[in-house]
């Protein structure tokens, strides 16, 4: 059987658009596959993966989206470029769906919404859902449902001999297992998930205030406390960044602490209440700017995300989970954004809230390492400021790692540090991962995590 989707190979006319092509971010590392297989159906998956194994070829996937630190680009082997399967088929009655890999989540978010239904899908609408389900799923309304992978109900794979398998509970849950959180290191093809939806939230609002960031410690004090208060369907985080246009047009402009929930309600009442413990900010006088109790949809939401990662960037991004309280945390990465050399770069620091309910995670390679987690996003334009913007992260990095627990797999800059994917798991759920890449895929075919290339 014959591939049928397209075949390039590293000399071809159109190897260098298509390379160009397999990655989100502007800033691409050098690192170049033998051949690209662009799959246009399951099938031509499961015939790749069989090519690969003949000659021998390592297999990294890709289907689209971020994937910051550059995953499915690996020297020499074979890449299989994903992006043409993008379709769903929803089930309204038994609220199901089964969607292909490159579906991305504001797709299908918009095709559920006509159902009344809801899926917590990743805060970047350009992001396809094979690389965020695989790797865990931090989404929209994660404090009620849970990390994403958790309404996976079955995953169909192709395996390292080329086969097709559908894997949940019952068959081959061990696959299953690693499928929901395994991420980069993912050892098979995940050519389509079936998947839990949930009632569509009949409102969605919104607070925010944003402050000079001198504010850091006690608007950090205040949010903190105020978010013990809130309800699991609010989504509460900090933004340290510098002030947009908007706020302050004149440069250089300043920085600032920006604290946002978003709360997913039954009803516009509902969502305000939800919303309440943010309502009475002591110190509201001295904002910058500030929206309270702001209703907003799932489109708006998007678009307000898709101005914090644009395209035609460059971006380098790591994570960290900790422990300790973001009193501690954010005073520390004030003089980390205050010393930024883009004023792209942004700090975020969401409230990860299925830390109060673990039973959100059980049974999955996803792992919840901390009560805290904090991600920094260097962004900027030029390449000649690589090498700054690259030191500034790790820098950053630097002054708050003595206080993490872990790593987030989907976001680590795995080429940091050879410890990174490994830290990104409990260490029961690494060594179960490396046991199981030995039994499902003991030749080698599919990459696993990317490490530094240098020391």
């Amino acid at each position: 059987m014959a591939i049928e989707g397209e075949v390039i190979r590293r000399g071809d006319a159109a190897y260098e658009s298509t390379w160009e092509a397999m990655l989100w971010n502007g800033l691409k590392p050098q690192r170049f596959p033998d051949l690209i297989v662009r799959a246009t159906s399951e099938a031509d998956v499961a015939e790749a993966v069989r090519l690969a194994r003949s000659q021998g070829l390592r297999v990294a996937v890709r289907a689209h989206g971020h994937s910051w630190c550059g995953s499915p680009l690996r020297d020499g082997g074979m890449l299989i470029d994903l992006s043409a399967l993008n379709g769903c088929r929803i089930d309204a009655d038994s609220r199901t769906a089964t969607v292909q890999p490159a579906l991305s989540g504001s797709e299908f978010v918009s095709a559920l919404t006509p159902y009344g239904l809801a899926f917590p899908a990743g805060h970047c609408g350009s992001v396809a859902l094979s690389g965020y389900l695989l790797s865990g799923g931090l989404g929209w309304n994660a404090g009620a449902l849970g990390p994403a992978c958790a309404s996976v109900e079955a995953v169909e794979v192709v395996t390292a001999d080329g086969e097709v398998v559908t894997c949940n509970q019952d068959k081959y849950p061990d696959l299953f297992w690693a499928a929901r959180g395994a991420g980069p290191g993912f050892f098979g093809v995940a050519t389509g998930f079936h998947v839990r939806l949930y009632e569509l939230p009949a409102a969605i609002a919104a607070t925010t205030y944003t402050f000079p960031l001198a504010d850091v410690e006690p608007v950090t004090r205040w949010a903190n406390e105020a978010a013990e208060r809130l309800p699991a369907n609010v989504e509460a985080s900090f933004t340290l960044a510098t002030a947009s246009p908007a706020l302050a047009p004149n440069s250089p402009r300043p920085k600032v602490i920006s604290v946002t929930g978003t709360a997913f309600g039954t009803s516009p009442d509902d969502a305000r209440r939800a919303l309440e413990p943010l309502r009475d900010c002591p110190f509201a006088d001295r904002a910058l700017d500030s929206a309270v109790d702001k209703p907003t949809t799932f489109p708006g939401l998007y678009e307000a995300s898709d101005a914090f990662w644009p395209a035609a960037h460059r971006n380098a991004v790591e994570t960290l989970w900790s422990d300790t309280p973001f009193t501690t945390l954010l005073p520390k990465l004030a003089a980390s954004i205050s010393d930024a050399p883009s004023d792209k770069t942004l700090i975020l620091a969401p409230f990860w809230p299925a830390s109060r309910d673990r039973n959100l995670s059980r049974d999955m390679a996803f792992s919840v390492l901390g009560e805290t987690y904090l991600a920094p996003f260097a962004i900027w334009d030029e390449p000649a400021d690589d090498a700054a913007n690259i030191r500034w992260l790790r820098d950053t990095m630097h002054a708050v790692e003595p206080y993490g627990t872990g790593h987030y797999i989907a976001e680590a800059d795995l080429t940091a540090d050879p410890s990174r994917a490994q830290r990104s798991y409990t260490p029961a759920v690494w060594r179960r991962l490396q046991a199981l890449k030995a039994a499902y895929d003991p030749e080698g075919v599919f990459h696993t995590y990317l490490k530094p290339t240098t020391p």
